[in-house]
């Protein structure tokens, strides 16, 4: 039974869908829509400032540099402050940093380094929001319903994404990308206004403790101490690198030679965007027992449209197989989440996260830079064929690890100390690897572990 001071309490819709779940999502939608049509509008703005490609991908790089460089930082803030606040915070300095970017452009001319110092501050205030965000995310939902929650969550975020990419394409031919920019500015302010009304109070207090440093030393060694984690963000560092490269260079170079041109590959990107939201859609419904073993499965399509590149295959073929693609991916990223919710303790919930965002992306910008030398030194055929053959290997690879196979969904999250009491007890409900983490948990923090337990430390 729910009552009016209960911060899940019901407003609408199904029972897990509480005030803090709601508000996270409705902020999501606003910023998913905004921020989609932004990455096309900034394009055009570099264009029609005089840039080239070159300067295009000058200013994607700012913004993708201190996103790698702060991840970890924003983790370990996020699980030190209330995580609604720094999502507030970080919501802000992206409402200012594009606010500025738009009266760059609709003002004047924008310079290069502008654009770049802006596209930073963006990245900057993504590498705080992120994995706050996710940590509030994950511990907004409970029970056996989390997968539904977030399955309706992504396909929320799947959706508006891709409808923000073709509204802010359609916005920046007629009114100007300038103006698209000022809407994303107007999104962050909505979207903090929203996330600030999040009610945080049946979250423990955190207790203050070690710095910075022992903060994210916490962080690691619970990132470390789970194969299955570390196996699937490894497998992800790779398979992501080499998608991206594929994407983002041989893509467009195909759909220019081969497609057509950029509409033809616009739209597979769009039939990607519609098989995330179907993707969603059907993990509203299916609850697999084995998590990763369903979520990795999934993954091997990922190969398809690589492969598909380099033949390459006609425009509907493309298009059914980035609908494919899109469709398991998402069986993943439901799989995934509700993996993290289960498994980790709350308190330490964002700085798992920026482990993983941080392992996920760091090779991003290296396979993209490499992908014109691959293709000089071994062709654009045989690079999308490897690219399509590192992501089969990998991912048949990180099946190898037990607790990969073996994790199954739980109606129970756990937490540091109810892992422990689990592993004394033998209880069947414990976590893949439960003996192993609890022992290495105990050594780690060494004799002072029980009395800082009693405190209900939350990092």
């Amino acid at each position: 039974m729910t009552t009016a001071a209960d911060p899940r309490r019901r407003l609408r819709g199904p029972a897990w869908a509480g005030r803090n779940y709601s508000l996270l999502t409705a902020a999501a939608f606003v910023t998913s829509l905004g921020s989609q049509g932004a990455l096309v509008a900034a394009a055009f703005a570099v264009l029609q400032a005089g840039g080239d490609g070159g300067d295009v991908g000058l200013v994607a790089a700012a913004r993708t540099l201190p996103l790698v460089l702060f991840l970890l930082i924003g983790g370990a803030v996020a699980d030190r402050l209330p995580r609604h606040r720094v999502m507030v915070a970080a919501n802000a300095l992206n409402c200012v940093s594009q606010g500025a970017f738009a009266c760059l452009v609709l003002l004047g001319e924008p310079r290069l380094w502008q654009m770049m110092l802006l596209a930073a501050l963006g990245g900057t205030g993504q590498a705080f929001f992120g994995p706050a965000a996710e940590g509030m995310l994950l511990s907004s939902v409970e029970g056996e319903q989390a997968g539904r929650a977030f399955a309706v969550f992504r396909m929320a975020m799947q959706g508006a994404g891709l409808g923000g990419a073709a509204l802010g394409g359609a916005l920046a031919a007629v009114v100007g990308p300038g103006w698209v920019l000022a809407a994303d500015a107007v999104a962050f302010a909505v979207a903090g206004a929203l996330r600030a009304g999040l009610d945080v109070t049946h979250i423990p207090a955190r207790v203050p403790g070690g710095g910075l440093l022992t903060d994210l030393r916490e962080g690691w060694r619970e990132f470390s101490g789970r194969p299955w984690l570390w196996g699937v963000v490894l497998q992800f560092s790779i398979a992501n690198a080499v998608v991206g490269a594929a994407d983002a260079v041989y893509g467009p170079l195909v759909a220019d030679e081969h497609l057509g041109g950029p509409g033809p590959w616009g739209l597979a990107l769009g039939f990607f965007g519609a098989g995330t939201v179907a993707g969603a859609l059907l993990m509203t419904r299916w609850r697999p027992r084995r998590l990763l073993l369903a979520g990795t499965l999934g993954v091997f399509p990922l190969a398809l449209p690589s492969a598909a590149l380099a033949v390459p295959v006609p425009v509907a073929a493309l298009c059914a197989v980035m609908f494919l693609t899109g469709v398991t991916v998402e069986v993943f990223g439901v799989s995934w989440m509700t993996a993290l919710h289960q498994e980790i303790p709350e308190e330490k919930l964002s700085r798992v996260s920026a482990y993983d965002w941080f392992g996920s992306v760091a090779l991003v910008p290296l396979a993209t830079a490499l992908a014109g030398p691959a293709e000089g030194a071994f062709g654009r055929g045989a690079a999308l064929w490897g690219c399509s053959a590192l992501v089969v290997v990998v991912t048949a690879a990180v099946l190898c690890v037990p607790d990969v196979r073996a994790l199954q969904r739980r109606t129970k999250r756990v937490t540091e100390q109810g892992t422990e009491r689990a592993v004394r007890a033998g209880a069947a409900d414990a976590p893949v690897g439960a003996a192993r983490d609890a022992e290495r948990l105990r050594a780690a923090r060494g004799p002072s572990a029980d009395a800082e337990g009693a405190l209900g430390r939350q990092g």
